[in-house]
């Protein structure tokens, strides 16, 4: 046995979930596809994608207490806002999907959600 009683090959119950992966690496691919939509009316889709699933790693991000990586979110979240479009134009909106898109794969990675014992 073991210093902490299981049997060789128990699974640990996990601590923590990586909640925000599945929507960061959406994000991304949103993202990417929104390249080719850059000029064309139907970009608002990509927008409303965009700035939802920000939001929802916002709520993962607070879940889990690291509150640094909403200062690049909230901005994402605002910036491809639908409602309240930020016209953005040229090589510096193209270098911003790009930097978002990393943003979302890194924050879905790096955030480590605690798992409840009920």
């Amino acid at each position: 046995m073991r210093a902490d009683k299981r049997p060789l090959g128990t699974p640990v119950e996990p601590t923590f979930s990586r909640l925000a992966l599945a929507p960061g690496l959406l994000g991304a691919i949103a993202l990417m596809a929104g390249l080719a939509l850059l000029d064309v009316d139907s970009f608002i889709i990509v927008r409303y994608v965009v700035s939802i699933l920000a939001v929802i790693i916002c709520v993962f991000v607070i879940q889990a207490k690291s509150w640094g990586w909403l200062v690049g979110l909230v901005p994402i979240a605002l910036i491809w806002n639908p409602v309240f479009v930020i016209e953005l134009h040229g090589q510096g909106w193209v270098s911003l999907q790009f930097i978002a898109a990393l943003y979302f794969i890194i924050v879905g990675i790096r955030t480590k959600v605690p798992v409840r014992q009920d």
